[in-house]
């Protein structure tokens, strides 16, 4: 009767490895573990038995996690900014005033949010306040490069997120591409509109 535990694992586990989603997978592999922990039980099998109830708590934290970014996506409404529910994946940091974050045409590695302090876009001559979020755009960028220049106006405390790690969570839940997108085209669209106010002033 033990093997055939050990059999069900053994076929559950290796069909974790060929999902592409992570949820599933985690969940999947939660149920293997509960099959070869029976199989090494009956078969007494201690090492096995050990080795598979350690990661269990792994793949039921894992599971957790991604439940709670999955039901944050979906609770996020449009006018809910990203930063609310991706600021937790995010790291700090505190910046001195004066320094360049990046300048215009750099590789772009990461988004920054400003929790305090305030940066300004000098191509633009715009100031991001608290709350803002820059540098999504270059992420996406041909080439990954930065669309402007970034300096630090004041001192500022900083959360920031880089490509990698936004690549981990757009595989945690691909769901993530739409909000990201849809902040990337509220951008570009306020750009578009700043550019074309001194116009529309001129003509006046």
């Amino acid at each position: 009767m033990g093997y055939v535990f050990g059999f069900i694992g053994a076929g559950l586990m290796v069909a974790s490895y060929l999902m592409k989603s992570m949820l599933p997978l985690r969940v999947v592999a939660l149920a293997a573990n509960v099959f070869l922990v029976t199989y090494a039980a009956l078969s007494g099998a201690w090492p096995t038995m050990a080795l598979y109830v350690a990661m269990f708590p792994i793949n039921l934290k894992k599971v957790i996690e991604i439940r709670k970014l999955i039901g944050a996506i979906k609770h996020a409404q449009s006018e809910t900014p990203l930063a609310d529910w991706l600021l937790p994946h995010m790291t700090r940091r505190e910046v001195k005033a004066g320094t360049t974050l990046w300048k215009k045409d750099d590789v772009s590695t990461e988004m920054v949010y400003v929790d305090n302090g305030r940066l300004r876009l000098l191509e633009q001559d715009v100031v991001m306040d608290p709350g803002s979020l820059v540098g999504e755009i270059g992420l996406f960028a041909p080439g990954n490069r930065r669309t402007g220049t970034v300096v630090c106006e004041t001192d500022c405390t900083l959360y920031t997120l880089s490509a990698d790690a936004m690549a981990q969570l757009y595989y945690l839940n691909p769901k993530l591409g739409f909000h990201v997108m849809r902040m990337v085209v509220a951008r570009l669209l306020h750009d578009s509109d700043a550019a074309r106010a001194p116009s529309a002033s001129a003509a006046t």
